[in-house]
């Protein structure tokens, strides 16, 4: 890796409220294939490979055949999770690319819930079967994100001495985000503080703010290599390095793992990867499906310890360009689209191109981390071309 790939085109479609959208999923994933495959200054037939992540319904030879690909040469999907692996997704491309396997790969996400069914609601389906840990875990009402992400933040805030303050601090932050940004669906509805505390209780310690919203809309990238995207129509956001990492299954918990965001090795394996520490990062957009998460990945990623997470987050220190760290630039998952997290990795390509809403000086490096809580994680690492 170390920048022999890099993203070369995104696209996104217009982002809507759940139900909202007046095309299919399908369609939605086609709309953001075609502008970031027209915003890197290719055609449609010159890509060869797809990848995604949870998404069983776009699959590539229906899109392939609908977009006119000429010749199909690579598709992949990380393993099993959800918005967790839309960095796994990034470095997938990478590695096709880099190995010659394929020249131009489009990762994409794309989510209907007014047509498909709210992504958040309850396991189990039509069928009321649940496999796994939730079969020993939903007898105790224990099946929705949102409770399975409360349960892990209640005993980080009690381990660390961290107050619903810390909490706010993300929300507040990536609503003030959004209000620079016209794509986002939270823009021109600003949060306060008064407000934030007033909402109503999803699960304890989480506020109908601490939660993203559910979305209809899709995001794509174009990933090629490094030496191509120099002949092409954008500035490259370079691909330095991506990580992935191990943790309990999903719906485990133990005294182990209870309190965590299980990032602590991607991490590790980011930052060996890349020379680099958390340090050296100018800007980050972390996936926040519920604001505790983010809390905890943020310490295993090495910004700051838990002791001192909510000194970090505090006082709108996340908020604008010129933040500590400026944080979720375009509002993320809560303020801009929940759109699985694949927004995210687009708003760090903007920071590399220096065509953010919410543009933060100077940035040679734009941290992108998925989905904490879950495993496998992943993150990955964007860097100005050489």
């Amino acid at each position: 890796m170390h920048g022999a790939a890099a993203i070369a085109g995104i696209g996104e479609s217009t982002y809507y409220e759940r139900g909202r959208s007046p095309h299919t999923e399908f369609q939605l994933a086609c709309i953001a294939i075609r502008r970031a495959v027209e915003d890197a200054g290719l055609e449609l037939a010159e890509i060869d490979g797809f990848v995604s992540y949870m998404d069983a319904r776009n699959d590539p030879i229906r899109l392939a055949r609908v977009l006119g690909v000429r010749e199909l040469r690579w598709t992949g999907s990380p393993w099993s999770g959800g918005g967790n692996n839309s960095c796994a997704a990034i470095q997938a491309a990478d590695a096709a690319v880099t190995a010659g396997y394929a020249r131009h790969v489009v990762v994409f996400r794309a989510l209907a819930q007014g047509q498909f069914g709210r992504f958040g609601r309850s396991g189990g389906g039509e069928s009321g079967y649940l496999g796994g840990p939730f079969a020993w875990n939903a007898i105790y009402g224990l099946t929705t994100p949102a409770q399975q992400c409360a349960l892990h933040t209640a005993r980080f805030m009690h381990d660390h001495g961290i107050s619903q303050e810390a909490l706010c601090e993300i929300s507040l932050a990536c609503h003030a985000n959004a209000q620079r940004n016209p794509r986002a669906l939270r823009h021109g509805k600003p949060l306060t503080r008064e407000a934030y505390h007033a909402s109503r209780w999803i699960v304890t310690p989480f506020h109908l703010y601490d939660c993203c919203p559910e979305n209809d809309g899709a995001a794509a990238a174009v990933v090629t290599t490094s030496e191509r995207a120099r002949d092409l129509a954008q500035r490259p956001a370079a691909i330095v390095a991506a990580a992935q990492g191990t943790g309990p299954a999903f719906g485990t918990y133990t005294q182990a793992t209870l309190g965590s965001s299980h990032y602590a090795q991607v991490g590790q394996h980011l930052w060996e990867h890349a020379g680099v520490t958390a340090a050296d990062v100018d800007v980050a957009q972390f996936y926040e499906n519920f604001t505790g998460p983010v809390l905890m990945a943020m310490c295993e990623m090495g910004f700051a310890p838990p002791e001192g997470i909510e000194e970090f987050v505090s006082g709108g220190a996340l908020q604008g360009p010129d933040a500590r760290l400026p944080f979720n630039t375009s509002g993320g998952n809560i303020g801009e689209a929940y759109i699985h997290g694949f927004e995210m990795i687009n708003e760090a390509v903007r920071q590399i191109r220096g065509t953010s809403t919410c543009q933060a000086p100077d940035v040679e490096r734009a941290l992108v981390v998925g989905g904490p809580g879950y495993s496998p994680g992943s993150a990955v690492l964007f860097g100005a071309p050489a």
